[in-house]
């Protein structure tokens, strides 16, 4: 089995796509997942699965989600060992700042050359971000909800699904992973 972190996006947002997470957990169970975690309400869930392919296992948490929930909740699937790559390669957590300021928006997957060099040139200081493959790093100097640096920027400059985690969150669902 292989250790997976599945994370969605916009779930329980302003009373809005509500989901319980004992349902969701349910549900994951039903689809022959194991060892089924859940983390905060926002949609972070740990599990076992023997299928390989993120993009396969992304669209069927999806597929199941539209069907015993009644809406499409776009699902980010990757492996613990992707995320704990992912949380070595921050460029602002490695040069010591405030994990208050950090945020990763998890990519459904890379974004085509020109689109990631097209984004690249666009600067909201003091706000910061790389791209590194399909993650992208966000320094935030003030509140990430007031930055323009959100979902929706990174959805349509690079063309692909996102969603965002602050790096606490990122921290906790990767010790999660050890338990």
């Amino acid at each position: 089995m292989n250790k997976k972190i599945a994370i969605l996006r916009g779930i329980n947002v302003g009373g809005k796509r509500k989901i319980l997470m004992a349902d969701l957990r349910a549900m994951l169970e039903k689809m022959n997942f194991s060892n089924v975690k859940t983390y905060i309400q926002s949609g972070n869930v740990i599990f076992d699965a023997a299928e390989t392919n993120n993009l396969k296992l992304s669209a069927s948490i999806a597929k199941a989600i539209t069907e015993q929930f009644g809406f499409e909740v776009p699902v980010i699937v990757r492996t613990s060992e992707e995320w704990a790559k992912s949380v070595g390669q921050n460029p602002f957590y490695n040069k010591g700042a405030d994990i208050g300021q950090l945020h990763l928006t998890f990519l459904s997957e890379e974004p085509k050359p020109e689109e990631k060099e097209k984004t690249e040139s666009y600067n909201y200081e003091p706000d910061k971000f790389v791209i590194q493959g399909k993650d992208v790093f966000i320094y935030c100097d003030g509140k990430y909800h007031k930055s323009k640096l959100g979902n929706n920027f990174f959805e349509k400059k690079l063309k692909v699904n996102a969603t965002t985690r602050n790096w606490k969150t990122v921290l906790k669902l990767l010790e999660l992973c050890g338990e």
